[in-house]
């Protein structure tokens, strides 16, 4: 009788822990993390019924071919940490020989990280071209009192972080939309970047598009130099909206022209897209209370929902 008590607590060690709800994203992923779950808990309920462990022996925990793999988390190094504005920085990290992560556009990863024994678990969506080899790069928000800043803050050059991915995505193909409106808010501009770049790397794209960048102050402008070269291009237009800026006149004059001090608000959102060459196709990403703001203010300007995508 002892040898099965003790075999049930075997057993018991090997359950899988049902995740916590810090570390399920919110993003949507599939798999989500609690798929992920089900999975590994119904091979352990198996290899139980069987009295079996070698049945446990096929789950990945954390694989270590740095290939990005959307069911288990995979070890990548910091190759590089810039600092952007007082509260942004851009993490590179670094891919073996010259794979790429193969990321369809505005596709996120999900990072893993550990605070004070939590583990939590947050989307990212990388700003670095999806076929860029031997790298991709991150840009990241640190939040004072965020959990995942936290252990984000402490990362150093050399560092090991664990992710996973890819999920989501907004299925885009050149030419199909006349006109991209993208409205994104702070850290919202990451998905739009790779699309972006796409676009202006592609000479048969004749898409035009137009980007609402909404900042604090204009210090808060994340990758100043790639969206200024980004606006040089024929069917590229980026108007900037600087919610704790007063006046245009301390801007550099070649900001003046394209940039609204406080919120994107209705009035604003419906000049712009009046504005737009064609009926626009609109991109939104920001904090849920931004995207429901953009919702309710297109919906006024008669943009349909299935001419919308929230990010």
């Amino acid at each position: 009788l002892q040898t099965m008590s003790g075999n049930e607590d075997d057993w018991l060690a090997l359950k899988p822990q049902e995740p916590s709800p810090s570390q399920c994203c919110g993003s949507g992923c599939k798999p989500c993390i609690y798929d992920v779950y089900e999975k590994e808990l119904a091979q352990w309920e198996r290899a139980k019924a069987k009295q079996d462990k070698s049945l446990l022996m096929e789950k990945k925990e954390q694989s270590n071919n740095s290939e990005l793999n959307p069911d288990t988390f995979t070890a990548f190094n910091i190759s590089s940490v810039e600092q952007l504005t007082e509260d942004t920085y851009q993490y590179k990290f670094e891919l073996p020989g010259n794979s790429s992560l193969r990321l369809s556009l505005g596709q996120h990863i999900v990072l893993r990280g550990m605070v004070n024994g939590l583990e939590v678990q947050r989307a990212y969506t990388p700003i670095s071209p999806g076929n860029a080899e031997g790298y991709f790069e991150v840009l990241m928000k640190c939040y004072e009192a965020g959990l995942m800043s936290q252990y984000i803050k402490t990362w150093k050059k050399g560092d090991m972080v664990f992710w996973r991915g890819p999920f989501g995505g907004f299925p885009y193909q050149p030419n199909k939309h006349g006109e991209l409106l993208m409205l994104a808010s702070g850290t919202g501009l990451t998905p739009m970047l790779p699309i972006l770049q796409s676009i202006t790397d592609d000479e048969e794209d004749e898409t035009f598009v137009t980007l609402v960048g909404c900042f604090r102050t204009f210090d808060n402008i994340y990758l100043k130099p790639l969206l200024q070269n980004l606006a040089r291009y024929w069917n590229i237009r980026i108007f900037y909206v600087l919610s704790q800026e007063t006046s245009l006149e301390k801007l550099p004059w070649s900001y003046q022209e394209n940039t609204y001090t406080g919120r994107l608000n209705e009035d604003l959102v419906k000049t712009i897209i009046n504005s737009c060459r064609r009926k626009p196709f609109v991109l939104i990403c920001g904090s849920s209370a931004f995207n429901e703001d953009m919702s309710r203010y297109l919906k006024a300007a008669g943009i349909e929902e299935n001419s919308c995508f929230v990010f």
